[in-house]
């Protein structure tokens, strides 16, 4: 298995499991048994990341329903965090196969464990996806400007 990752947000770290991939909207999705012909079935979560700058979970909600096709960048869902109400997106083209139920009554484990019980949803998709690496990459190329919308956020 590869080596976990470490991206660092000022004093905080960010960990980025080398055991699953990752989608640009800083979503993990990792392998489970694979699906039809050409596709590959996630588990997805919200990264580490994601879930620092969100902060305090309190409100999921989906607008599809299990088994739907979805496109590239789609809005499937919102969350409510002590920061803001934002839409989540489809991670690739593909198929939302279930949701994590236990989030729509308590999605505290987002904040707790949002690699393990704090899974979003099952996903299927044949699409290229980012690399350990790759995903770091991305961070580290948007950081300065993520750093200074939080200082703005701050300053409101």
């Amino acid at each position: 298995m590869p080596a976990d990752l470490v991206f660092m947000m000022g004093k905080y770290e960010a960990r980025i499991p080398g055991d699953r991939l990752y989608a640009e909207n800083h979503l993990w999705l990792k392998s489970q048994d694979a699906g039809p012909a050409g596709q590959s079935r996630f588990q997805v979560g919200f990264t580490a990341y994601s879930v620092r700058l969100l902060q305090d979970v309190y409100f999921l909600s989906w607008s599809l329903d299990p088994d739907s096709p979805v496109r590239h960048k789609q809005e499937i869902g919102e969350i409510e965090s002590s920061k803001a109400v934002s839409s989540l997106y489809a991670p690739r083209d593909g198929r939302v196969l279930d949701f994590n139920a236990a989030l729509l009554q308590d999605p505290s484990a987002i904040n707790l464990d949002n690699y393990g019980t704090g899974w979003l949803f099952e996903f299927e998709t044949g699409e290229t996806l980012l690399t350990p690496p790759d995903y770091a990459a991305l961070l580290e190329s948007g950081w300065e400007a993520t750093q200074r919308l939080i200082k703005g956020q701050m300053n409101d």
